[in-house]
């Protein structure tokens, strides 16, 4: 504590002792507390004895009361705002220790000491504050200083790296002058800092520029955004282009107001370009450099993302092309795919239409909003391109195409749906004959789509059992009775409906289906034939059934027909076989082996349609056949007597008689045509006039009439 306690009396007079608790209440305010209250009444009595003292010689020893006022600044005991209180305290008890003490004039004394006290307090106040300021300024000065050579720092280092950075940097104003730029930027468009400097940044605004990039670098200068990256490019000084990825920032006044806009530029050129190459390559064909199918497939869905427009295709497949890969091999089919892409190429491009190589050797044009007759146009035009043959190192080969035509609304359809009907048309053109093309026909791609699904769900439907078998009587001509049936089959289709063998035998011959389902119809025939005849001993109802080629050629063919005549118990003399021409002789034009098999088992052998094709009469003799089935076509020429059929027919009767055979004609709907086939000869007929074909319940209850419906 500042002076002890040695000059403190054990018992103070009472004026000290007023003076010290006087005083000890004035400088006891909360706020002001950093001594405990024994330290502060020590401190107190402290100044008290001090100040006694000072009261008490002559002159007043102001240098101790002085020293009493700076105390209170030391110790932090008094703030200004408190002096006067303070003050108070000593002019008011501070006399009567003067009294006490003997000053020669208590008054006087008591001032001067109270004076001093203040002086003192206000002295060491204001060295305090002067130091605290000093402390300040000089801090001031530190920060200054650091904050200057910070900014020197950071200066430098923005400096080397706006002077020595790879990447493009440029300063501009507000009014799109370059005030600075660094040399990277500036020689990455042939030029030196100098000139680049002269340049405004309108110069570099060109109209194929990325769309919106220019707006966005309006409303950087607008301060509506800081940055902003984009790519852009430059025309260099020598006039090609360089691509920059560029980054524009905002720089700003104290006052937040734009100042200046910062680009940073790097040199993406070469990326670029590498970026186009293999664009380029994932968009057309590495052989013909034609757009892929990709790329077609990008340009379809341009054209129709346009409401209201109209879109055209010409699907393209060479005609027989395997047959130069298999041949001549692939590198001569390779060259060739290239010479059949140039011509396709110049014959359209320069008509504004795209052509594209789909793979293989099938090609697409699309024709954007064809005008009536374009679309055709383009297809003659691609037709006549390739009609000269085509040299291919020492080979001359001639080329012709197929190609499906489509044209339709955009709204209409979709790009698959235009590509899929494109390719059934192609087909169409190539199963027409080839070297033409065809039109999209909605009509034909219907029945097409059927065909599509009786072959997809025909092999389930025998599964299901869902072919059933009809008959129609066949009947003598001399006395009307029924001398047998043929069995027809009818599908019971779950979508389709019932459908009659046109529909799809010809599916189940191409698929193979034929040969389980003709042994289907043959068993369900021979079982209801064996029991109706076993029922009516001596009747001898024969039953007929249709052969189609593949099953003609089946080497199991036999084996089954005779499987089935054991297990059924139906003699094999009531079952008739009818084959056409084409199944009746192979490949070479001789008979089918299996034909002499049959009838050895004593089977009847029946030739159908016979009339129609080339019907070689040469083969007749060498075939063990029993019965003619003259063609429905000869038969409707007997409706009129003038049309001269009668005569045809009446020799076809004679000649079949000749070697021995019967005749039945097919498809009799009028009694004009069972006259004059009766007239002609012909032994038995089947027809509506007699019967439709019906299930066999319905026969057998028709079995008793002998005589044609009215």
């Amino acid at each position: 504590m500042i002076g002890g306690d040695r000059a403190t009396p054990r018992s103070p007079a009472p004026a000290i002792e007023n003076l010290v608790s006087a005083w000890a209440a004035a400088l006891a305010r909360p706020v002001y507390r950093p001594m405990s209250h024994v330290e502060l009444h020590r401190f107190t009595r402290w100044a008290a004895l001090r100040l006694a003292g000072a009261t008490a010689v002559r002159p007043v020893d102001t240098r101790c009361a002085h020293d009493v006022g700076a105390a209170l600044v030391d110790t932090d005991l008094l703030d200004r705002d408190d002096l006067p209180a303070t003050v108070s305290a000593l002019t008011a008890h501070l006399p009567a220790v003067a009294a006490e003490r003997g000053a020669p004039s208590p008054d006087v004394a008591a001032r001067d000491v109270t004076a001093a006290v203040v002086a003192g307090y206000v002295a060491r106040m204001r060295a305090r504050i002067l130091d605290e300021q000093e402390t300040v300024r000089q801090a001031e000065v530190q920060a200054r200083k650091q904050t200057q050579d910070a900014l020197l720092s950071s200066e430098a280092r923005f400096r080397a790296i706006f002077e020595n950075s790879g990447i493009g940097i440029g300063i501009a104003d507000m009014d799109g002058r370059i005030v600075d730029a660094n040399e990277a930027f500036a020689s990455m468009l042939g030029y030196t800092v100098e000139e680049f400097c002269r340049i405004n940044v309108a110069d570099f605004v060109y109209p194929d520029d990325a769309q919106g990039m220019w707006e966005l670098y309006a409303e950087i200068i607008e301060g509506k955004r800081e940055q902003a990256r984009v790519e852009k490019r430059y025309r260099h000084r020598d006039g090609r282009m360089v691509w920059t990825d560029l980054t524009a920032s905002l720089i700003r006044d104290a006052q937040g107001d734009p100042l200046y806009t910062v680009a940073m530029a790097e040199d993406a050129t070469t990326r670029h370009e590498l970026q186009d190459r293999l664009r380029h390559q994932a968009l057309h064909d590495p052989l013909t450099g034609l757009p892929n199918r990709t790329m077609v497939n990008e340009r379809l869905a341009e054209l129709f993302s346009r409401p209201g427009g109209r879109i055209g295709v010409c699907y393209l497949d060479v005609d027989n092309f395997k047959i130069v890969n298999d041949r001549l091999g692939h590198g001569i089919g390779d060259k060739l795919l290239v010479a059949i892409s140039a011509r396709l190429h110049q014959c359209v491009a320069e008509r504004g239409h795209l052509v594209g190589r789909m793979g293989g050797d099938e090609f697409v044009i699309l024709v954007q909003d064809p005008p009536p007759g374009e679309v055709a146009l383009v297809a003659d035009l691609v037709l006549a391109s390739l009609a000269s043959p085509v040299d291919v190192d020492e080979h001359r080969l001639v080329v012709t195409a197929s190609i499906g035509v489509v044209e339709t609304d955009v709204d209409d359809t979709t790009p698959a749906e235009v590509l899929k009907a494109a390719d059934v048309t192609l087909y169409w053109a190539k199963s027409d004959g080839r070297a033409r093309w065809a039109q999209y026909d909605p009509e034909r791609a219907a029945l097409d789509m059927t065909r599509f699904t009786l072959t997809a769900t025909l092999a389930a439907g025998l599964e299901r059992d869902e072919f059933e078998v009809e008959y129609q009587p066949i009947v003598r001509l001399d006395d009307g009775a029924v001398a047998g049936v043929e069995a027809l089959v009818r599908w019971d289709h779950p979508t389709l409906g019932r459908l009659g063998p046109d529909r799809f035998i010809e599916v189940a011959e191409e698929t193979g289906a034929i040969v389980p389902l003709g042994r289907h119809v043959l068993r369900e025939a021979c079982r209801r034939a064996a029991r109706w005849n076993a029922e009516n001993p001596g009747a001898d109802l024969f039953v007929s059934v249709n052969l189609a080629v593949r099953q003609a050629h089946d080497p199991a063919l036999v084996s089954d027909v005779a499987d089935i005549l054991a297990d059924t118990g139906l003699p094999p003399h009531l079952l008739q076989l009818e084959l056409t021409e084409s199944a009746l002789l192979g490949p070479a034009g001789r008979p089918v082996d299996a034909i002499g098999a049959l009838a050895d088992l004593g089977i009847r052998i029946a030739v159908d349609d016979f009339g129609t094709g080339y019907s070689n009469l040469g083969y007749l003799p060498r075939l063990p056949l029993h019965s003619l089935k003259l063609a429905g076509v000869l038969v409707e020429g007997l409706r009129s007597p003038t049309a001269g059929a009668s005569r045809i027919v009446t020799s076809l009767v004679a000649l079949a008689h000749a070697l021995g055979l019967t005749v039945t004609g097919e498809g009799v709907e009028t009694p004009a045509q069972a006259a004059r086939l009766r007239t002609a000869g012909c032994d038995t007929a089947q027809g509506w006039l007699y019967a439709r074909p019906a299930p066999w319940d319905a026969v057998v209850a028709a079995l008793g009439r002998t005589q044609p419906r009215r």
